[in-house]
């Protein structure tokens, strides 16, 4: 048995620079790597099976930022910022991932959500709006997508419906909605009342440009139905009016995809009474969550989560009052 202290360990650590200093010392010139540093990160997608469908949760990049002050409305900064550095996030930010997913049923190419949107790359840096060219990574031609399937119409899930340039990114994908949600944003009613509330104001405007001139190529959907090909859509409502869910299944087995039925799970699944300024109703999201999870855990279901970190996937635990999320171990077969 090695039994290493922490005195050991330093005293190691300053043998070991000293080590270092005396061969550098010898050195006629600075040692430089053979091949030079890449850059840029890898690829982002994973696959893995449900029943015979082949899925792929397609990595659209993540932003860090710092921690708004109400970016948790019903509780204390200080108590949100506790949760994110003990989640071991940049000190004062918080960091939110976004995760599309790619469903193979086999007859149909179903894409859930679209992501930021490629026109995010540049004021990001490529942090995020990645959809497409990990997409394209992961062999999917965007013009082989035949479904566009929505959980809601926030822009994070439907910016990447368009181009660079304006044009449709899936130009042969019908286009799905929740019909309640289409209903909500679609209100110029509701866009008045949302006036004096600037995030509001701008979720209505940015659902208005992003589908300008194709409202009439959008197909609304219903809840409790089967959308596609193995694929049911679940109420949850409260982020927004119309927020979705899905049930994929084939054969025995199921996923579900929970869209945002909580933001980062290290803050809203971990504390699930935890409002995040997103949410359109906040005590009915509060309520969906417990809910949701409570179903999830009791079926001991596999779920993906839109802001779960890469590649998004788990099992959900109850922890008393709370819930945990167990990250499943990355595969390397699908």
């Amino acid at each position: 048995m090695i039994d290493l202290n922490r005195r050991q360990l330093l005293a190691g650590a300053a043998a070991a620079g000293a080590a270092t200093a005396l061969t550098s010392s010898f050195a006629a010139s600075p040692a430089r790597a053979a091949v030079p540093p890449a850059g840029a990160q890898a690829p982002g997608f994973y696959r893995y099976k449900v029943g015979s469908y082949e899925c792929t949760s397609i990595n659209d990049g993540a932003r860090s930022f710092p921690l708004p002050d109400t970016f948790v409305t019903n509780v204390k900064k200080d108590e949100a910022l506790a949760a994110a550095e003990a989640s071991y996030m940049p000190q004062g930010m918080v960091t939110v991932p976004f995760n599309p997913q790619l469903i193979n049923t086999g007859s149909k190419l179903v894409l859930i959500d679209t992501g930021n949107g490629i026109a995010n790359l540049e004021p990001t840096k490529g942090a995020v709006g990645r959809t497409l060219q990990n997409l394209a990574a992961a062999g999917a031609d965007p013009k082989s997508i035949d479904i566009v399937l929505l959980s809601h119409l926030h822009p994070d899930h439907t910016n990447g419906i368009r181009a660079a340039d304006g044009s449709m990114a899936f130009p042969n994908a019908e286009i799905m909605v929740p019909a309640v949600e289409w209903k909500f944003w679609m209100s110029d009613e509701n866009a008045a009342k949302a006036e004096s509330n600037t995030m509001m104001k701008n979720y209505f405007a940015n659902v208005k440009k992003t589908f300008a001139g194709i409202e009439s190529k959008v197909t609304q959907y219903e809840w409790g139905k089967e959308v596609a090909p193995g694929i049911t859509s679940i109420a949850t409502p409260g982020h927004t009016p119309g927020h979705t869910s899905f049930a994929v299944a084939s054969g025995n087995s199921k996923v579900l995809i929970q869209s945002d039925v909580t933001n980062i799970p290290e803050f809203f699944l971990r504390n699930p009474d935890w409002h995040v300024v997103y949410d359109t109703d906040p005590d009915l999201a509060q309520a969906t969550r417990h809910k949701f999870y409570d179903m999830a855990a009791a079926e001991k279901a596999m779920v993906v989560g839109f802001h779960f970190t890469f590649p998004s996937i788990g099992h959900v635990e109850k922890d008393g009052a709370k819930y945990r999320l167990v990250p499943i171990a990355w595969n390397p077969v699908i």
